[in-house]
């Protein structure tokens, strides 16, 4: 029967997520870290990320798995006979509610999947969200403006010399 016609559906197609949400493993971590840097490496190509790889991998076992919880999203493969999709995103939140990493693939540039993580982030932090981002990365800045964060202020990241801003969302 198609679904469209079974009793009590409102008539609209049903339509399969093309990810799906779910708490960090520590079998994801090389998928994680790996998309960490594809996607920067892909925004600042005139940084060499590489040389900053195993530092990332140090901080993500150190810092963020300890503190943070951490929500993956999977390519909702259901064509795959074992279940498992591609890690295509994350976010991690820290117990005070700071959003240390949004990272979407760049293949999910522009579909539904940060909006996605962003409310993930939300709910995980029903009192608020605080985050620093790159000054030069306005398609990030007015992501985060369109989901309600506000401007805090300005700062540099010790890092890398770059000129950041801190945001913040308040329910």
């Amino acid at each position: 029967m198609d679904a469209r016609n079974k009793p009590g559906h409102d008539g609209e197609a049903l339509t399969q997520q093309p990810f799906i949400l779910r708490p960090y493993t520590p079998a994801d971590e090389d998928a994680a870290i790996g998309l960490w840097f594809r996607t920067w490496q892909q925004a600042y190509p005139d940084i060499d990320f590489s040389a900053r790889l195993e530092a990332w991998r140090q901080r993500w076992r150190d810092e963020l798995v300890p503190a943070a919880r951490i929500m993956v999203a999977e390519q909702n493969d259901a064509e795959a006979s074992d279940g498992d999709g591609a890690v295509i995103g994350f976010v991690t939140v820290d117990s005070t509610g700071y959003l240390d990493q949004l990272v979407v693939s760049p293949e999910q540039w522009g579909s539904d999947l940060a909006n996605a993580l962003i409310t993930e982030a939300k709910r995980l932090s029903p009192a608020g969200l605080t985050l620093l981002v790159n000054s030069d990365n306005a398609r990030a800045v007015r992501f985060y403006a369109r989901n309600g964060f506000v401007y805090t202020h300005d700062d540099v990241n010790p890092a890398s010399g770059r000129r950041i801003q801190g945001m913040k969302w308040m329910p």
